[in-house]
């Protein structure tokens, strides 16, 4: 025999002296755990997932680096690309992965920064890989 056995079929109680509350002002009573503003918003940024940078093994950096060569070699010529880089995440740790075709506009050797035409600065180690037809051109001279 259970410990509760005695009252665990009994019907629930109604009080005679107090009537029953609605669901609104049930719900209500709860309406000061509203006053964690920011609260909701913080879950959701724990939820957010990121990407870890992805760390290029030995032949991705060697391949990486010819690019990259080729790359500056063309500069002048201010050739369209497409570049696939590591955003970091501003409020957490990891980031995202982007695409951006645009033409490269110099090379910040100080910053080690290519400068796009649109005014997008990307950081040579965040970037991933870099694709366009000056690659191909410079494969078939």
């Amino acid at each position: 025999m259970g410990e509760y056995d005695d009252i665990i079929n009994l019907p629930h109680p109604v009080s005679k002296k107090h009537p029953q509350m609605s669901m609104l002002n049930r719900a209500a009573q709860f309406a000061p755990f509203a006053a964690l503003t920011g609260h909701g918003a913080a879950i959701e940024e724990t939820a957010r997932l990121t990407d870890s940078q992805i760390e290029l093994d030995e032949n991705g950096r060697a391949e990486l680096d010819r690019k990259m060569e080729q790359l500056l070699s063309q500069v002048f010529r201010h050739p369209t690309v497409t570049i696939t880089y590591f955003q970091p995440d501003a409020h957490k740790a990891g980031g995202a992965y982007f695409s951006i075709t645009a033409t490269v506009k110099k090379w910040d050797e100080y910053e080690q920064t290519l400068i796009m035409t649109d005014g997008t600065e990307l950081p040579v180690q965040m970037i991933l890989d870099i694709r366009g037809e000056i690659f191909d051109e410079l494969s078939s001279d």
